[in-house]
């Protein structure tokens, strides 16, 4: 299979495919006699993986360890599922983080009337120490 197709399959660009390769998150695919990458079912699954756990904002030191695991039959599914875990708390932590930052932003616009006066509770709150 060459880059193309993957990267139709798996929904990543060639780019991406290619900086997987050179960042050693996916074995090295062959080269035909033109020098073309060449893919087989393994890195096919690779990049399925990475595209899969990429979405689910895992980063990519974090996706070649999924990768790992995923190439290791001696793997234990405890070890994976710690993996999930921690990007669980991860993905929390920025959901409340998120939250405070909209309650502010709920707040400023609440307070601010909005008109043509110079008079801002939001600069008002932000100059405040």
């Amino acid at each position: 299979m060459n880059i193309s197709e993957i990267a139709s399959q798996t929904g990543l660009s060639a780019k991406s495919i290619r900086m997987y390769e050179d960042k050693k998150i996916i074995s090295t695919p062959l080269r035909s006699d033109n020098g073309y990458r060449i893919y087989n079912e393994k890195q096919v699954t690779q990049l399925g993986i990475i595209a899969k756990a990429r979405r689910a904002g895992f980063s990519l030191d974090e996706c070649k360890a999924l990768v790992e695991l995923a190439d290791n039959p001696c793997r234990e599914s405890a070890e994976v599922k710690e993996k999930a875990k921690k990007k669980l708390e991860e993905v929390n932590k920025k959901i409340a983080d998120l939250q405070a930052i909209k309650q502010t932003l709920d707040e400023w616009i609440k307070l601010c009337p909005g008109d043509s006066n110079s008079e801002c509770p939001i600069i008002d709150s932000l100059t405040r120490k």
